[in-house]
Order: structure tokens, then C-alpha cells, then sequence
């Protein structure tokens, strides 16, 4: 009975898309022992869970969490929001395999101080090490192959440097990665050539990964980029995750229409996901090309102006007396939220049965975006609940079980006797979001309880939640610890 919780009279969601049902479930030191109906005498410690859902820990697949988890163990901002495990490594950028103290666009994203680790098991071992909140899976990103290996960006890899990059990510492969990303929207990436991006991708199939991308582009050209990634992806044998899958700029709003269309046709021939966060704003470097004088752009960080974190960019260009793109690039380098998309588009991606939630948060800006904080509880509240656009067991599939299987973390996502007790508890009246545009850094309502691995790590209200263990670690493609 030692190191035994029984979490009693849940509503089990149990990751699997499957109908909620009553019952219990008993973790014994960090694994799910039992579920069903269980005697309160078989436990050390009891957890009255009436009106509550017990649901697998979420998985958050889309973050930039690489270098955080070992800065910031603690991992407030996601271990509240009832997430268990995040992805790191998207969009291009992970930590490995790049030495350097001064990174390249976007690798900065990441923060300055960290790129250290040459393999991805010294990564591994930090994020062991550090011991953070919650579990750690890594992608390798492209964009830092070719820091790693280029000595310019400006053009596609050569043969040899081709060749370099497909060890350097099949040694990350070894070490436990769980797949390929690329950022081929950023400028030290957008010269890569498809050859490139299939023979360095290769490497990663013959492990059994998988290709995240941030495609070429979200704008005009969104569905000749989003056949390039598919090409990719099929001629090096890798299954496809389209990164934040959305269409950006008013132009271009409404055609969810024609690209969950064209994902639906490639998914006939090939392994075929995509995640989303729900916001119409995406966040990222300051850009003078997203500047277009429409959209509006609330500026999150600032290098030469932090003053300025948290003002409009039109309200910005207005004090200085200049235009906008100029105003960019006075602020520059730094970061902004872009109000790109629309708000059906958002939900069409959200009800689409192939989509995952990820925050894609940045957690070195000065002011983030709220999703950092916020996204997987306005998902359950205000998407589900409020506006009934998802049915609870889909939402909370999305999070979980689909997740898990797409990026190969075996035995998490779902509830079952025998798998690791990454378990999220929440109150599906009460869950919602409360960071914002103005007020980003704020804790979610409704979630009550997380436990990582076994260990209670969180609980709502609680006056000091960084005395809970942390108990999460790095997690091995096809790992079943």
C-alpha cells in the first residue's frame, strides 16, 4: 500500500478517443496499477475526484522548451495547464547539435546561453540532470544541422555537408530522438533545397521518426509548400507533421477550405498529421516582411528598446513619427505577436480529426504570447465547453493518445494498467484559460492535480507549487519507462 494514490469517483478519459466513463484509477510509485472499481483500503492516499475528469497527462508537441526545462526546472507554465510532456526541437532549432555563444537566426528563440551539447545524449543527461517538472522529447532541427555544419547559409548543402548532417541526426537518432523538424520559413533555411532536406530526413526513417515542419510558407504559396514538405516526407519515408497548420494574412483567410482539403488527399498515400494552438495571433522574431500595415503586431521583446515590450507596433511607429517597417527595424532584434489569422480558420483546424495541440510558445520573451500559459485549457474551455466545438473525448485525444502514437512515446498517452502515471486531473466546468494579450504570464482555473511519472507535481491553488517533486525526465522514442 506504500507510495499508492487512488484517485476516486473520476469521470476516466482515457486518451483513446473512447467514451468517458466512471470509475477509479490507483498509481503505485510511478506506474498506473489499476483502473476501475477499487477499494479505498488498497490505497495509502485517496483522492476524492467527484465532478472531476482523471485524464492522461497532456502532450504538448509543439514547444520551444529545449533550453527552459534545464533554466527553469520548474516549468510553471506548462505543468499548470496540466501538460506532463513537452516536444522540443521544432520549427528547425533545437539546442543540438551546435557549439556556439552566438546563434543564428532564429536559434536565438531558444536564448543564448545553452547551445553546448554536441550529441543529443549530453542533452539527455542535462535534462536528467535538472530533473525538471515535466517530461522532455526532442526533435533535431535542421535549421541547427546546418548551423552545425555550414559555414554559410545563403545556398542549399553540398554533398559533403549533406552527408555530415545525415550522420549528425543519425547519432541523434541513437541517442533517442523522436524525429526531424525544419524551419524553411526563416531565412538561414530557406535556400535548402529539397534534395537536402530528403537525404538529411532519410536518416531519420531508417530510425522510425518523424518530419515536423514549419513549411516554406503559410502565405500565397501555402499549398505548393505544404506538397514540397509532402514530398519530402514521402521520399524519405518519414511520416509528416504540418507545424502550427494555419493560413496567415487577410488575403489568404478561408483557405483552411482548400488546405485541410489537400491534407485530407495526401493522408491517402502517406502518414499525414498536424498541430495547431487556438489564437488567431502566431508569435515569432521580428520581421519587416510581416509587416504590411493591416494586421496589428504587439512587440513581446525588444533587444535595442525593451521599454518597448507590450506596446503596439502602429502605436510605436505614431510616438517616433515614422512608418511601421521602419519602427521594425529600429526595434530589432526582438519578438511579436502577429494577428494573422482568422478565427473560423482557427476552429475548421481545430475540428480536424488529424490535429494536435501545441502551444508553440516562447519562454525567453519578456512578454510571451498567452499560449505559453494558456492554450491546452482554452481548448477544453472555451473550444469544448463553451463552444461546443470539440466533444471532450476528441479534445482531450488530440492532447494525449494521438500525440503519443504520432511521435512514438509508448505507453504515454493513455491510461492503462502497466503505463507510466503521467495523469492530469481537472474540472471540466471550470477549466479555462486566464493568460492573456495584456496579462500573459497567469495560471489556468480547473486544474487540480497533475501527477508526472507517479509523483503528485501539482495541484491548483497550492501556496508554493515549486516544493512539489519534480519528476519528469528525457523520453526515448519508443521509451516505456
Amino acid at each position: 500500500m506504500a507510495g499508492t494514490t487512488l484517485l476516486q469517483n473520476a469521470l476516466v478519459v482515457d486518451g483513446t478517443g473512447k467514451a468517458a466513463y466512471r470509475g477509479d484509477v490507483l498509481i503505485e510509485g510511478e506506474t498506473i496499477a489499476q483502473i476501475g472499481a477499487i477499494d479505498a483500503a488498497s490505497a495509502e492516499r485517496v483522492v476524492d475526484c467527484a465532478g472531476l475528469v482523471v485524464a492522461p497527462g497532456f502532450i504538448d508537441v509543439h514547444t520551444h522548451d529545449d533550453a527552459i526545462v534545464l533554466d527553469k526546472p520548474a516549468m510553471l507554465p506548462k505543468i499548470s495547464q496540466g501538460i506532463t510532456t513537452v516536444v522540443v526541437g521544432n520549427c528547425g532549432i533545437s539546442l543540438t547539435p551546435v557549439i556556439t555563444t552566438a546563434p543564428i537566426e532564429p536559434l536565438g528563440l531558444l536564448g543564448a546561453q545553452r547551445f553546448c551539447f554536441a550529441r543529443l545524449a549530453e542533452y539527455a543527461d542535462a535534462v536528467d540532470a535538472a530533473r525538471p517538472a515535466v517530461n522532455v522529447a526532442a526533435l533535431i532541427g535542421h535549421t541547427s544541422l546546418r548551423a552545425a555544419t555550414m559555414p554559410q547559409f545563403e545556398r542549399a548543402a553540398t554533398a559533403d555537408e549533406r552527408a555530415r548532417m545525415a550522420r549528425q541526426l543519425r547519432l541523434a537518432m541513437d541517442d533517442g530522438a523522436v524525429g526531424l523538424s525544419s524551419g524553411l520559413f526563416y531565412g538561414n533555411a530557406f535556400a535548402a533545397d529539397e534534395r537536402e532536406l530528403i537525404e538529411v530526413a532519410t536518416a531519420a526513417a531508417q530510425a522510425g521518426g518523424v518530419y515536423a515542419t514549419h513549411i516554406r510558407t503559410e502565405f500565397e504559396g501555402i499549398l505548393e509548400a505544404m506538397r514540397e514538405a509532402a514530398r519530402t516526407a514521402r521520399h524519405s519515408g518519414l511520416p509528416l507533421v504540418f507545424s502550427h497548420h494555419k493560413c496567415t494574412g487577410p488575403e489568404n483567410w478561408g483557405r483552411t477550405r482548400e488546405t485541410l482539403a489537400l491534407i485530407d488527399r495526401l493522408a491517402t498515400h502517406q502518414p499525414v498529421g498536424l498541430d495547431v494552438y487556438p489564437y488567431t495571433a502566431g508569435s515569432t522574431v521580428l520581421r519587416e516582411d510581416l509587416v504590411d500595415g493591416v494586421i496589428e503586431i504587439l512587440i513581446t521583446g525588444s533587444e535595442p528598446h525593451p521599454e518597448m515590450a507590450g506596446m503596439r507596433l502602429a502605436d510605436i511607429a505614431a510616438l517616433w513619427g515614422i512608418g511601421q517597417r521602419e519602427a521594425c527595424r529600429r526595434l530589432s532584434p526582438g519578438g511579436a505577436c502577429y494577428f494573422q489569422m482568422n478565427e473560423e480558420d482557427v476552429q475548421r483546424v481545430l475540428a480536424h480529426p488529424r490535429t494536435m495541440i501545441g502551444s508553440d510558445g516562447l519562454p525567453h520573451d519578456v512578454r510571451p504570447h498567452p499560449r505559453l500559459w494558456g492554450a491546452f485549457p482554452r481548448v477544453l474551455g472555451h473550444y469544448t465547453r463553451e463552444l461546443g466545438l470539440l466533444k471532450l473525448e476528441s479534445a482531450i485525444f488530440k492532447m494525449t493518445g494521438l500525440p503519443a502514437a504520432q511521435f512514438r512515446l509508448e505507453k504515454r498517452g493513455t491510461l492503462a494498467a502497466g503505463h507510466p502515471a503521467d495523469i492530469t486531473v481537472f474540472d471540466p466546468q471550470r477549466i479555462r484559460d486566464r493568460a492573456s494579450f495584456a496579462e500573459p504570464e497567469q495560471v489556468s482555473e480547473g486544474v487540480r492535480h497533475v501527477f508526472v511519472n507517479g509523483a503528485l507535481s501539482y495541484e491548483e491553488d497550492a501556496a508554493t507549487p515549486a516544493s512539489y517533486p519534480r519528476n519528469g525526465r528525457f523520453l526515448r522514442r519508443s521509451d516505456d519507462r
